[in-house]
């Protein structure tokens, strides 16, 4: 890193301790804010060896101070009057609402982020009919948001969140400090909310485009497999295994708003009937436990996520198995579809599988194969990774933890002993015998464990 000026090597003595620390008392006063102060430190330090004829420092300096520069401009709107605050401004639109957060610590901005609470609807008979949805959303928005974040003393707000007051008091009990909540009607307070707002309007315009677009390929999905609507939730399925060890099988959910990440699911095959690399097997035991628990939570009145198309990785085989699953559960009325990977698994030369009708291929620059492919992408990655973390952690375990007796005292003794545990494999009864805490009979179990197969 020293050499390509991205370390000053303070622990091979490159530089000294006063001049180390003259860098890092640099680096604090710039995140604190005060950017302006470091960089007339380090102008005037640069004409000083402009003057001394040291080119190279000089021109490294600049270097520092044109990209401390460009740091600083991207964090410009920053005001004068406000030195800690967070600014909130909400915009509903067409049933969807976005809240834009700019973030001030320091008098600087230290950027900002949207974010897009779900509108639950009419209010509860209970609240107050004077409440708006504006301040119901804020107000729910404000108490969830500040539940894992540090609490800034100031908020300012182009909502006036319901019980404001009762609001600040929870924030105020929480951080230990008075927290202010302000609507600003005039003055640059008011400016940073308005520039807030225009953000959040054209946060939530991008979503809604995105969403109207993602409205267009699941309207050409349902046209391409001939649903009678466009699907709400698509479940993908994958499996994945090294000549079926480790296997898993993954499932992704997508739908109008894209991924749904949060409903994945893995699923460690754990049929020992099946013959290792059975891929058809395993979507079978996968959608049998899948679809086993929704049947179950639709008895029981439960709300359960009935998927309108189930696409799954592979060919006329893979379908038939999926069928066959799906028959023997009663839940035949779900879309099933079959995507195989083209010749030398060639993106754009997928064929499709339905019940009842030809192979077929869409056009090979339709948005809907690209979308289809897209979703079959993450439900492979998604396998895949599901697949490495389970060997990972079959690769960390060790043949001691099985044997009866060998708890993590004496496994720590083995191990010390023998230095691994294929050195404790090899150990004879006799030399087990003389680790501290192992017994002629554990001795003996452990050297059995060893030789069993």
């Amino acid at each position: 890193l020293y050499q390509i000026k991205r370390c000053a090597a303070p622990c091979t003595g490159l530089i000294g301790k006063d001049d180390y620390q003259a860098l890092v008392d640099q680096a604090e006063a710039f995140l604190r804010g005060k950017s302006r102060a470091v960089m007339a430190t380090m102008a005037k330090a640069m004409e000083e060896a402009a003057e001394d004829l040291e080119f190279e420092r000089a021109a490294r300096l600049r270097d520092r101070i044109r990209a401390l520069s460009a740091v600083a401009q991207e964090t410009q709107i920053n005001p004068e009057t406000v030195e800690e605050a967070d600014v909130v401004a909400l915009h509903v639109e067409g049933g969807q609402a976005c809240v834009q957060v700019f973030f001030f610590r320091a008098g600087q901005n230290w950027g900002n982020r949207a974010y897009f609470p779900r509108i639950t609807g009419h209010a509860d008979e209970s609240e107050d009919e004077t409440v708006t949805e504006e301040q119901r959303i804020i107000t729910a928005f404000l108490g969830q948001f500040y539940d894992d974040k540090p609490i800034p003393r100031l908020i300012l707000a182009n909502v006036q969140p319901a019980e404001s007051e009762l609001l600040s008091e929870a924030f105020a009990l929480k951080s230990g400090r008075k927290v202010e909540i302000s609507v600003p009607k005039r003055g640059e307070k008011a400016d940073l909310v308005q520039h807030a707002l225009t953000n959040a309007k054209e946060a939530l315009g991008r979503k809604m485009a995105e969403g109207s677009a993602q409205t267009k390929l699941l309207a050409g999905v349902a046209e391409a497999f001939k649903l009678d609507a466009p699907p709400e939730r698509i479940e993908v399925y994958d499996n994945s295994h090294i000549q079926g060890t480790n296997a898993v099988g993954g499932m992704i959910v997508a739908g109008p708003e894209g991924f749904m990440k949060g409903q994945y699911r893995k699923f460690n095959i754990k049929s020992t009937e099946l013959t290792p690399g059975d891929d058809y097997g395993m979507m079978k035991e996968v959608l049998r436990r899948r679809f086993a628990r929704l049947v179950k939570e639709e008895e029981e009145g439960d709300d359960a996520n009935r998927p309108d198309l189930v696409l799954v990785d592979g060919g006329k085989g893979q379908l038939e198995a999926a069928l066959e699953i799906m028959a023997d559960l009663g839940v035949d009325d779900i879309a099933v579809v079959g995507v195989a990977k083209g010749p030398d698994r060639d993106a754009g030369l997928e064929r499709f599988f339905i019940p009842g009708q030809s192979p077929f291929m869409l056009e090979p620059k339709s948005p809907v194969l690209y979308y289809l492919q897209r979703l079959r992408d993450e439900a492979h990655r998604f396998a895949i990774g599901a697949h490495r973390t389970r060997r990972s952690m079959d690769l960390k375990k060790n043949p001691l933890d099985e044997i009866e007796g060998v708890g993590p005292g004496r496994k720590k003794a083995l191990l010390h002993a023998f230095g691994s545990a294929k050195g404790v494999s090899r150990a004879s009864v006799e030399d087990l015998i003389k680790v501290e805490g192992v017994s002629q009979a554990l001795a003996e179990r452990i050297f059995g464990f060893f030789r069993k197969g």
